[in-house]
Parts: structure tokens; C-alpha cells; sequence
């Protein structure tokens, strides 16, 4: 398992999607971030919970990135592998990114960020990528503060918005 300890009580490790520890904190801090405001305030389905894991473990382009304070799941990020074709390389997207609420403040999501850097540079990543509310100014500081900057290609046509169609 590739740990990385912060001080004595924080850890940040790329999950190992097998390992029951890791499986029940992704689908607790993750329902914890569905349950928030920035998350759409509704929990998990309970199919969401139950096959998350397991989904995600037959994604090879999937990485999940964790937080542990003394044991207890703090913090996590799922990153997408995608790809730049103007760049003709890999990039990774932090799909999620959420810190659970006893534990912000404590720069565990810089931690986290660090740690995604770490798994796009090791796959030969152009650039990552996500998405942010525009009325998440906590995240939007984060982002800004770690290098994150809005997405445009030419300066005369303004940044890109994303949009979306369910289906």
C-alpha cells in the first residue's frame, strides 16, 4: 500500500479498492459528500452504495486517493483518467475531492491534491482537471491557491463552462 505519512495521526495513501478499510471509506466520505450542499444535499442511493466499490474496481482508468486521521477516513479524491488530444497525452480528472467536516481547516485537501499530482505525473499526465461550483468559494480558493486556473484556449472567447445532459 502506498502511504504517505503526515505527521504522526494523518495519512494519505492511493486506495487499495480490495481492502475493506479503504472500500467502506469511500462510500462513507463519499455519502457524506452527496449529503452536503456542494454535493447536491441527498445521500447515496442504495445502489450507489453497494456496487460503488466494486464499479470502480473493474475501472483501470479509476484512482482513488484517501485521508486517514488516526485511522478514521478523513478525506478522499476520485480522479478519471482522460485525454488531451490537443496535447496527445493522458490527463487525470479529481471527479470528487471532499474532506469530511470534523476534519477541514486541517489542509488535508492540499494533501490530497499533492498526492493526485503524484498519481497523474506517474502516469504521464498533461494536466488535471475538475469541476467547482461557482458558489464554493472555500474550493475555489483551494484550487486557485494550488495552481488550478479556469480553462480557456484562446482569451478572446472566454473560459469553458461546463455543461451536462442526463440521460
Amino acid at each position: 500500500m502506498n502511504m504517505m505519512k503526515i505527521e504522526d495521526m494523518t495519512q494519505i495513501c492511493n486506495a487499495d479498492l480490495s481492502h475493506p478499510q479503504h472500500a467502506e471509506a469511500i462510500v462513507s466520505l463519499l455519502n457524506g459528500y452527496a449529503m452536503d450542499p456542494m454535493g447536491g444535499g441527498q445521500p447515496l442511493s442504495a445502489f450507489a452504495k453497494e456496487n460503488l466499490v466494486a464499479t470502480l474496481a473493474r475501472r483501470s482508468d479509476i484512482h482513488v486517493v484517501l485521508a486517514f486521521v488516526d485511522d478514521e477516513p478523513a478525506g478522499l479524491a476520485i480522479c478519471i483518467e482522460g485525454f488531451s488530444t490537443f496535447a496527445c497525452q493522458p490527463l487525470l480528472n479529481i471527479h470528487d475531492l471532499t474532506v469530511a467536516g470534523k476534519f477541514r481547516g486541517r489542509g488535508i485537501s492540499r494533501l490530497l491534491i499533492r498526492q493526485v499530482e503524484q498519481v497523474a505525473l506517474g502516469l504521464g499526465c498533461c494536466k488535471i482537471t475538475l469541476e467547482v461550483l461557482s458558489g464554493n468559494q472555500p474550493a475555489r480558493a483551494l484550487y486557485q491557491s494550488t495552481g488550478f486556473v479556469g480553462y480557456e484556449l484562446n482569451p478572446a472567447m472566454g473560459q469553458a463552462v461546463l455543461l451536462q445532459k442526463k440521460l
